[in-house]
């Protein structure tokens, strides 16, 4: 009697264990759940972390994640306002904020990949197709994100999901199209460097004009200075000859005859064919001769 006792006691502890195991369930930090009866959500989202319990056997529990979660895309062809092709490499940052509607929208994480994916897709080519590729690839690059988040953040909020951001990775030009815009950008280069040295050669023109003009203006002043003070030394020498005519005539001539003398003699191998009796030589002749000279 008291075996089976024991043997129906331990049967209902197992049992109680059993039930218990079965009705207690534990919510992460890192996660959020829905309790579902016949597949039809029976209580509010749990979001708090902790211990909680569940009819057996009836009721399940679903598990989704709390975090925020990576969406990753594939690299996408957009085309501008100005027809120029860009491979477009993007990604966004989500998390769940409505579970019942996500679950009703896209039931798992796994289908809401698919969905946000297609909607960024959407809204990459919608913003980016707004604008020049210049747009894009200059400082706006911050405004068009956030455009794009934007109308991401407003497609996904009826899965119950929420856009934290959205990054574009890379932006650049189709393969194909690499070496034509670098042929182009060398071209615009080589006319801007053609600009610069026809801007540098003018440049360099005028200023050996007018160094070329200052040079011939201090040359022509040098030169009328140079006149005005060789005309005012002659006058003084001219004055001071005339000075000396009048004070000894005879020495002024004699002077003036030592110079032509000097200027016509000087070289040592200067030949003259003169006549003996020319006025030239009076101071190369004997006094004797000079006295019959001046008696004649």
């Amino acid at each position: 009697m008291q075996n089976r006792i024991a043997i129906i006691a331990g049967g209902a502890v197992a049992l109680l264990l059993f039930l218990l195991v079965n009705a207690a369930f534990i919510v992460d930090e890192r996660k959020r759940a829905l309790v579902l009866q016949f597949g039809q959500v029976v209580r509010e989202p749990i979001e708090a972390p902790g211990l909680y319990f569940k009819v057996p056997f009836i009721q399940n529990v679903s598990f989704y994640e709390d975090r925020i979660l990576p969406l990753e895309t594939n690299s996408l062809e957009v085309t501008p306002l100005d027809d120029r092709r860009l491979v477009v490499d993007a990604f966004a940052r989500w998390r769940i904020v409505d579970t019942i509607r996500f679950r009703q929208a896209v039931f798992d994480e796994a289908a809401a990949v698919q969905r946000l994916g297609s909607i960024l897709t959407a809204a990459l080519r919608e913003v980016l197709g707004s604008v020049t590729s210049d747009a894009v690839l200059s400082d706006q690059r911050a405004l068009l994100m956030e455009r794009i988040r934007d109308a991401t953040r407003l497609n996904a909020r009826e899965l119950g999901v929420e856009i934290v951001d959205v990054r574009l990775r890379r932006t650049d030009l189709p393969q194909q199209n690499l070496q034509a815009t670098f042929e182009r950008m060398q071209a615009e280069r080589e006319r801007e460097a053609a600009d610069e040295r026809a801007r540098g050669a003018e440049a360099a023109q005028r200023v050996r004009a007018n160094a070329d003009r200052q040079a011939i203006e201090l040359v022509s002043e040098a030169q009328r200075e140079s006149n005005i003070i060789r005309g005012e030394a002659d006058a003084q020498r001219n004055a001071i000859f005339a000075e000396a005519f009048g004070q000894d005539p005879e020495f002024f001539s004699f002077f003036r005859s030592m110079q032509a003398y000097e200027a016509a003699l000087g070289g040592g191998r200067s030949s003259m064919v003169m006549s003996p009796d020319s006025e030239f030589f009076n101071y190369l002749k004997d006094e004797r001769g000079a006295s019959r000279e001046r008696q004649r």
